[in-house]
């Protein structure tokens, strides 16, 4: 792409190295996003910027924010409906351009924050010197990564109007002009609604949507189970279209934790267990058998642990039903699935890369994670060249690794992008 050259990186890493895809990245929503689309008689319960003194915990987990405190910082955060939400603005998930040791959960306003966070020619500009081609993008965690703000709220017609209007952005801006070819289109569901959901999806798949953000496990949200068949709708609309379904940790109403005092180090460390236990309720619910199209993928959730969930899942899926439960079984085993349909990214994951034989290499995909804490910016590729290093991966393993896959499980060349 000839809008690569400029501001692209030189020297012997980036030497024969392809382009890269990331498949976790965050955009923060600009603060006009909703006022600007809603209709004028839903505008003003919308989505929207206001400015304040905030005192936040030092955990984000402790979900003990003040506004209006005396002693806070002055920083941005969202309202909705005429209440707060949790969606302030922080270092911690705008830590591109902050000194690594001030990082934390620090509020924040538009102005603080590096502008390629939700300007379109800055991202851009910040890909190119990052050796990144095409970039995924779930939003910053201002309505939640599944828009939880939204199928949570109770009038439903608010909420559609803003899953709605969220996805027009998605589509006709973030992802348009400039950014057509570079930028994948990734929308919100009307979780609510599964045939809605259906709607929803192909109305955009229609203005060149890639991706649907969908929920690792929706029982947690008093929502149907993808074993109920209610989802169903949805999946045929994502198997016809060819809309990927993911799915971004943190999107369960829970952070997985050991206990109370347990330090943030140990959610850190098991985030990976609600994707985990999502790729098996999709793998023994049969979901791939009614829709052999349907491809979903999971982000940041790290993928290493495939191999022993899926070979436990199997030898449970052959062993004789001892105790009589009447185990409703998939026509093959579940790691038959696997291949073509269950996609992991990574950032650091060195031991998915050293067990791509029994995880597929065609499985793993790479992400930055711009511009969270935890991003590899602007040093993707000696952190990709590492991973790649560390597990010996072999030129056709890289390009796969690269970009290779994603492309596979997005099916980018609808955009223009080629292996």
């Amino acid at each position: 792409m000839t809008v690569l050259a400029e501001g692209a990186p030189s020297g012997a890493a980036t030497e024969n190295m392809p382009w890269l895809i990331s498949v976790d990245d965050h955009v923060t929503e600009p603060p006009d996003l909703w006022t600007s689309r809603l209709p004028s008689r839903l505008r003003e319960r919308g989505p929207q910027v206001k400015r304040d003194r905030i005192l936040a915990g030092a955990d984000a987990r402790e979900g003990n924010t003040q506004y209006g405190h005396p002693d806070g910082k002055i920083a941005d955060f969202w309202v909705f409906d005429g209440k707060p939400t949790r969606g302030f603005l922080t270092a911690i998930t705008h830590a591109v351009g902050f000194d690594e040791k001030k990082i934390g959960n620090t509020p924040l306003t538009y102005d603080e924050i590096h502008p390629g966070s939700w300007k379109q020619a800055d991202r851009l500009a910040d890909m190119t010197s990052n050796h990144v081609e095409a970039s995924l993008c779930f939003c910053n965690a201002v309505s939640g990564y599944a828009g939880q703000l939204f199928f949570q709220h109770p009038d439903k017609e608010l909420a559609l109007a803003c899953v709605q209007a969220y996805n027009d952005w998605m589509i006709d801006d973030w992802c348009a002009g400039d950014g057509y070819g570079r930028l994948i289109p990734l929308i919100f569901l009307p979780l609510w609604d599964p045939v809605l959901s259906a709607q929803e999806v192909r109305r955009c798949a229609a203005k060149s949507a890639i991706a649907a953000s969908f929920l690792e496990n929706p029982h947690e949200y008093d929502l149907p189970t993808v074993y109920s068949r209610d989802w169903d709708p949805l999946f045929e609309a994502c198997n016809e279209t060819q809309t990927n379904l993911s799915m971004h940790i943190g999107s369960s109403p829970r952070i997985p934790t050991t206990s109370k005092d347990a330090p943030y180090m140990m959610t850190s460390i098991i985030m990976f267990i609600d994707s985990m236990t999502s790729a098996l309720d999709f793998l023994l619910a049969g979901i791939f058998e009614r829709f052999p199209n349907l491809k979903i993928a999971y982000s940041e959730g790290q993928i290493g642990w495939l191999p022993y969930a899926v070979r436990r899942a199997d030898k449970v899926w052959l062993a004789k039903d001892k105790e009589g439960h009447g185990y409703q079984r998939t026509a093959n085993p579940p790691s038959s699935y696997v291949e073509g349909h269950v996609y992991g990214c990574i950032f650091d994951d060195d031991t998915a890369l050293i067990c791509r034989d029994l995880i597929g290499m065609s499985q793993i995909m790479m992400e930055v994670d711009y511009p969270h804490s935890a991003c590899s910016f602007p040093n993707v590729v000696e952190v990709a060249n590492g991973l790649a290093d560390t597990a010996g991966l072999n030129a056709e393993e890289r390009h796969m690794f690269f970009r290779g896959n994603a492309i596979d499980a997005y099916g980018l060349e609808r955009l223009g992008i080629r292996k």
